[in-house]
């Protein structure tokens, strides 16, 4: 449905319970897909299936082929700080690297400081610590950098993707607690996937300079943050509404950090079975006794407090989530977010700087109206309370930032929607 992409709200006019499977197709993990693009523009020989469709990777893809100008990422945060690094390393690129107001908010400065001690020239051209950036690529040759590791894990992937670029690679020595430890890993796994030598122990990270590797055909992953919502659906969902979701493509062993949600929903009723020679996973309802309350700690995978919160609402059960000080630079703040939004609907929800909690909620209120704040995980987040309740999500559009196609799939669950222009 083309209107799908077409600034407005969404509503439900009905839910038709089906008791089918369901097939749904997710494109390439956006994750995945940003870091072999930065290694690809370095490699040419390296080939790339199933890359995402999200707005941010077709950004990143777009500001790799400018070399001297500007380059406008709107609100993609991953394209900002990979190409920074990317721009910076490049001999002879001039670029005004910018973004939209929002981002021109989010900060930028414990990765412009690592890269300027090793010699990167670049300028802030408004307000110090934030975009837009001024950057003049150029060959560098220091070799050990140290960064700030408990804010953005992204900081840190930024630069261990350009090290082989450098004339003699990189040593990163990490400071403090690190954050989303599994996109580090990720990153890792990559690097070493296409030939790069690098290790990573304790707080130490050594890459190797490369100049060539041999040819390889990577295939990316679907993207298990992108699962989540569907993941949530089936939660809310009565134990016979549907048989099962079957989701492609996905793996047992995943890289990607967010597929803890076999386990965690595991909590939440959803079963998981992976099948290994269709590369997908069937999920499915089953009976279970739920907690009272769900504690977690999601430093490692952050994106999911959204959905997780969401669930844990719309089932009446309440859950104390840590680990969530990077949510604050995010699109938005997404803690403010999601106890703004939650409390609409009936929701009990304290927030501090590092952890959410939301108390049992025994009612949920109707037609509510659910703002995005631009924030493409506020409206899929929200999207299962569909099956509990009539509301409105705003904005609906904002979605294709990671997800284009969401709003036809959720369809396919029995979830009637109408556009509101």
């Amino acid at each position: 449905m083309k209107a799908v992409l077409e600034s407005g709200s969404f509503h439900t006019r009905g839910i038709q319970t089906s008791n089918n499977s369901v097939e749904i197709n997710i494109s390439g993990s956006k994750s995945e897909s940003n870091r072999l693009l930065i290694l690809q523009a370095q490699f040419p020989n390296i080939s790339i299936e199933n890359l995402s469709d999200s707005d941010d990777t077709e950004v990143l893809k777009k500001g790799l082929q400018v070399a001297n100008g500007e380059v406008d990422v709107h609100h993609a945060g991953t394209a900002m700080r990979f190409l920074t690094a990317y721009f910076a390393v490049k001999e002879a690129a001039e670029i005004t690297l910018t973004g939209s107001k929002r981002m021109q908010e989010r900060p930028i400065a414990i990765l412009v400081d690592a890269l300027r001690s090793i010699g990167a020239e670049i300028e802030y051209l408004k307000n110090d610590g934030f975009p837009p950036l001024k950057i003049k690529g150029r060959n560098l040759q220091k070799t050990n950098v140290s960064i700030q590791s408990n804010v953005s894990s992204q900081y840190i992937s930024a630069l261990m993707l350009v090290a082989p670029m450098l004339q003699n690679g990189l040593n990163v020595t990490l400071e403090g607690k690190t954050t989303s430890l599994p996109y580090i890993e990720m990153t890792l796994s990559l690097l070493t996937r296409i030939g790069v030598k690098a290790q990573f122990n304790k707080n130490e990270i050594t890459i190797s300079s490369t100049k060539n590797i041999q040819d390889i055909s990577l295939v990316v992953e679907s993207d298990w943050s992108s699962a989540s919502y569907f993941y949530s659906l089936v939660a809310l969902s009565g134990v016979n509404a549907t048989n099962k979701i079957v989701l492609k493509s996905y793996i047992q062993g995943s890289i990607q950090g967010d597929a803890a949600l076999d386990e965690i929903y595991r909590a939440l009723g959803v079963k998981t079975v992976f099948n290994d020679v269709e590369k997908s996973i069937t999920i499915s309802k089953i009976e279970t006794r739920l907690q009272d309350c769900l504690s977690l700690d999601l430093s490692n995978t952050p994106d999911l407090a959204q959905t997780i919160s969401v669930s844990c609402f719309g089932l009446g059960i309440a859950c104390k989530l840590t680990g969530l000080h990077t949510l604050k630079i995010k699109e938005t703040d997404r803690l403010f977010a999601l106890k703004t939004e939650l409390e609409k609907l009936g929701a009990t929800v304290e927030v501090d700087e590092n952890s959410l909690t939301l108390k049992r909620a025994t009612s949920i209120k109707t037609n509510a109206v659910i703002e995005t704040y631009q924030d493409h995980r506020m409206a899929m987040a929200f999207a299962p309370l569909f099956l509990k309740t009539n509301l409105t999500i705003n904005n609906a559009e904002v979605v294709s930032k990671s997800y284009p196609n969401f709003w036809n799939d959720l369809q396919k669950f029995g979830i009637d929607l109408a556009l509101i222009p």
